[in-house]
């Protein structure tokens, strides 16, 4: 049994938000500044700072110069750290598309996966997702909309719960909630209601199952059943195989999205036909 995309809406939908950019970091002599920016920030201190030690050896005054120049220009600094950012996003784009042309299977569904659309549509959408990602979250209701909005499209919903820690299993408890109730034709209502909880745990996600009428059986066996852990498996082994590292994680017709915002997804699939 498998549950049906929801119908068009009779009003315009409002615009889905997009995925939140990050803000610009404050100026570099604010307090903590350098704390909150880690790594990043320190490789491009110290990229200035062998510059500076390069520079002195012109002489005449020239070290002086440079450095009034940056104390008078510190967004300098921000565009060091953000042209580092996107290289290593561009860098991480590369390596997952690389990845997957070599490993192409990983993205065909397997058994007992969600999937939604005609079996033989010319766009395949496949996002990798923890429940408890908040940029998993803030695309969610967008990727309905893009349901609605291309029904010749088919979407594989990649049930990956990497952001369990400590003793934590939350994340590994909502996918085998969400894979339970696609095996009883409930899961798209299961999965929205999931993405929209703010304070996801145990209980709340017990309580979606139970509102939503589905049946995980004597103790709660049908979330660990084999064929659920099954699937989990088979994704972990596929996403680390093409190297895979952080959710929403989204494939239009095997090309990795360097964005998460709906409207970027949407232009992919326009691209794609």
């Amino acid at each position: 049994m498998t549950d049906t995309p929801p119908a068009p809406k009779r009003r315009a939908a409002r615009k889905p938000a997009a995925a939140p950019e990050a803000a610009p970091p404050p100026p570099a002599s604010s307090p903590g500044w350098l704390a909150r920016h880690g790594a990043q920030t320190a490789i491009a201190v110290s990229a200035i700072a062998l510059g500076l030690s390069v520079w002195a050896s012109f002489g005449g005054g020239f070290e002086a110069r440079v450095r009034t120049y940056l104390v008078e220009n510190p967004q300098i600094l921000d565009e060091m750290v953000q042209a580092r950012d996107q290289q290593a996003a561009t860098q991480r784009i590369e390596r997952l598309n690389a990845g997957i042309a070599a490993l192409p299977q990983v993205l065909e569904p397997g058994p007992g996966e969600p999937v939604f659309g005609p079996p033989d549509a010319a766009v395949t959408v496949v996002e990798y997702f923890d429940y408890r990602c908040p940029y998993c979250k803030t695309a969610a209701p967008g990727v309905m909309e893009l349901m609605r909005t291309h029904p010749d499209v088919r979407f594989v919903f990649r049930e990956w719960p990497i952001l369990d820690a400590g003793t934590s299993t939350v994340s590994q408890h909502a996918a085998r909630a969400a894979l339970v109730a696609h095996s009883q034709g409930k899961y798209l209502a299961v999965h929205q209601a999931l993405m929209a909880e703010g304070a996801l745990s145990h209980e709340a996600i017990d309580r979606i199952l139970a509102e939503n009428g589905v049946d995980t059986g004597p103790g709660g066996a049908a979330l660990n059943a084999p064929s659920v852990s099954r699937i989990l498996a088979d994704v972990q082994a596929g996403a680390g195989a093409v190297g895979m590292d952080g959710t929403p994680t989204f494939f239009i017709n095997g090309r990795a999205s360097a964005s998460n915002a709906p409207e970027a997804i949407a232009q992919a699939i326009a691209a794609a036909r």
